[in-house]
């Protein structure tokens, strides 16, 4: 893509992100940059290497559930690997499950019978793509609470936050990797004021121009 600056995670220099400056919308608010995480995403030893970085600030950490957002299966199946083989963590050798939820035509959460046994009183991580503003795991978290869950942690592949409710969001790259960027809410949106139009619309699947 035309003009993305590649960025590298300071921990392992295999990892990295695709960056765009521009003017973007989300189906929440607006964001000064697009940040591209298809290699992450879609490439088994890159997606392999991330999940070993996350999963490392969490040995301490009981985890009986992964729910993976915004097409993070990949890294929340290595996630689970890690998390479960560490000799001296707190899942060693436990059967971490991994699962995703459905969303239905009010856009809400939903988890079908047959999985709702690995959510009720047990321990959730929640990996997501993206936080930018917390609307998300806002969503996610209301999600749990209906279905008796415990949320134990939250990772990002990338987040422009550091906490949700007091929980830090334990993030692979973060808004201090790209020191102008920023979100807002559309109707407060400084590039919208300064009469910039919006280059693209992002959801968690990529990048569509206008």
């Amino acid at each position: 893509m035309e003009n993305m600056d590649t960025i590298r995670s300071s921990v392992n220099h295999h990892i990295k992100i695709g960056v765009l400056a521009g003017h973007f919308a989300t189906n929440h608010s607006h964001v000064s940059h697009y940040i591209d995480m298809t290699t992450i995403k879609t490439k088994c030893n890159v997606a392999r290497d991330v999940a070993g970085e996350l999963a490392s600030k969490y040995y301490d950490t009981d985890i009986d559930t992964i729910i993976c957002l915004e097409g993070t299966q990949m890294v929340g199946a290595f996630l689970a690997e890690r998390l479960s083989a560490h000799g001296s963590g707190m899942n060693q050798g436990k059967n971490i499950s991994v699962i995703t939820p459905e969303l239905n035509s009010n856009n809400q959460m939903i988890f079908r019978d047959n999985v709702q046994r690995n959510i009720f009183n047990r321990k959730i991580m929640l990996l997501i793509s993206s936080a930018s503003s917390g609307k998300t795991i806002n969503r996610s978290v209301e999600c749990l609470a209906y279905y008796n869950g415990q949320l134990a942690g939250i990772c990002a592949l990338f987040s422009a936050i550091d906490k949700y409710n007091g929980m830090p969001i334990k993030a692979m790259f973060t808004y201090k990797d790209i020191p102008d960027y920023f979100t807002s809410p559309a109707i407060d949106c400084p590039l919208c004021k300064a009469n910039q139009r919006v280059d693209a619309v992002i959801t968690s699947f990529g990048y569509s121009k206008i």
